[in-house]
């Protein structure tokens, strides 16, 4: 089996490392020899080592009758797109690791590709073989709530807080220092690598097929040594969450920041690694934990596509054979959502702040679950209040914040954290 790799950067360089260097092992799970023959580049002289052969003229290659296999690596998503449906119209298989492109036109390219391979293992969370685990090992079962750490760098940086004390952006740069993060992190810390990835999920988990702009999405940026303290405080791990939950025909599909109990097997996956826990109502809670990134991860689970492909394995490729005849799920907007709350509070150190935020709450429909004052330092003119809630509607929330933020004694912008059984 002939294979074009189209974007040799880190993760094509591996693909073709392991290809060869491993060559032997993967022709016999294969059953064929699988053989990088050519490589995509925008720049040819910054590739002079390449172990394959490199070009810059992806129309040649896209066009070639002896290529078997390609695989997309180049990031982005309307040129991808473009390029990746010239393969299937020409009904080439595709192997793919680009989760932007498959959270705005996986549907599409389900119709283009029809009976067609089309692999995506590499797209959500790197060596962790979640789409097989979806789409295959878990297919008897509705799922009920889908939970995970779908991005490195992120929680990189919330592992570093936590344990270390260090403020956001000295674990940012730490991140960037050491690789984990990009000079431009955007992408990572707020929240959109990880909504891609859910998104993808969702669709194989629930026949849903939502846009990012159709959820909710929020970042880390914000996360600040005060909220650390608390986290520590009430044994609360601080996490970055893509977060599917199923209840009586709706479905909930958000990524933010939360507070998790330290007890809980996610609050204890730290540094880079990755983990997505899956409840089915089958099988219960599966748990599944690896490397979420890096090129050899992310090359392991491309290669696995191609050996799916060279036996002949055509699953299909969103997980549905024919349409559900059950209604389909109706997609909650963000402020139907409900849970648990932490609000983080400055305000002015006077007589009767906090019977006027408890009365607000309450008129809200806001039930306290617990409240602490943080101790002022002498320097500091206003107090930290920091208060968490018993299960109430997210669009509650958002008018007491709003409320809050018209009175005079709030001192700085409020800050909310979701908080995740």
């Amino acid at each position: 089996m002939r294979v074009a790799i189209l974007g040799v950067g880190t993760v094509g360089t591996e693909v073709a490392n392991v290809l060869i260097k491993n060559s032997d092992l993967i022709a016999s799970r294969a059953g064929v020899n699988i053989t990088p023959v050519v490589g995509v580049v925008r720049d040819l002289s910054k590739h002079k080592d390449s172990i394959i052969p490199l070009t810059d003229d992806i129309d040649s290659v896209i066009n070639r009758d002896d290529i078997d296999v390609f695989i997309e690596l180049m990031g982005g998503i309307d040129k991808p797109y473009e390029i990746v449906s010239k393969i299937l119209e020409r009904k080439k298989a595709v192997v793919t690791a680009n989760k932007a492109l498959l959270a705005y036109y996986r549907n599409e390219l389900e119709a283009l590709a029809g009976d067609t391979a089309f692999g995506y293992e590499a797209s959500v969370a790197g060596g962790i073989p979640i789409i097989k685990a979806l789409r295959e090992g878990l297919s008897a079962n509705h799922i009920q709530k889908i939970m995970g750490i779908m991005n490195g760098t992120s929680n990189y940086i919330l592992t570093s807080m936590m344990s270390s004390g260090v403020q956001f952006d000295e674990a940012l740069k730490k991140a960037q220092e050491l690789g984990y993060a990009e000079a431009d992190p955007t992408f990572d810390i707020g929240g959109f690598d990880t909504a891609h990835k859910l998104l993808i999920l969702a669709s194989i988990a629930y026949c849903v097929h939502a846009k990012p702009e159709d959820i909710l999405i929020e970042g880390i940026s914000q996360i600040s040594s005060e909220d650390i303290y608390f986290a520590n405080e009430f044994e609360y791990a601080i996490k970055l969450l893509a977060i599917a939950k199923r209840d009586e025909g709706t479905l909930e599909l958000r990524v933010h920041p939360a507070f998790i109990s330290k007890d809980k097997m996610l609050a204890n996956v730290n540094g880079v690694m990755n983990a997505v826990s899956v409840v089915g109502d089958a099988v219960g809670e599966s748990l599944f934990y690896g490397a979420g990134a890096g090129g050899s991860a992310t090359a392991s689970a491309v290669i696995s596509d191609l050996i799916d492909i060279a036996r002949e394995i055509r699953n299909p490729m969103l997980g549905y054979k024919a349409p559900l005849e059950s209604a389909p799920l109706k997609l909650l907007k963000p402020s139907q959502i409900r849970t648990k709350y932490y609000l983080r509070l400055k305000v002015a150190d006077e007589v009767g702040v906090l019977a006027k935020i408890t009365n607000l709450m309450s008129q809200n429909n806001l039930s306290i679950d617990s409240f602490l004052q943080k101790a002022k330092s002498k320097d500091e003119g206003c107090a930290t209040l920091f208060f968490t809630t018993h299960t109430c509607l997210e669009a509650d929330m958002l008018k007491v914040i709003n409320s809050l933020e018209n009175e005079s004694f709030i001192k700085a912008k409020p800050f909310m954290i979701r908080i995740e059984d």
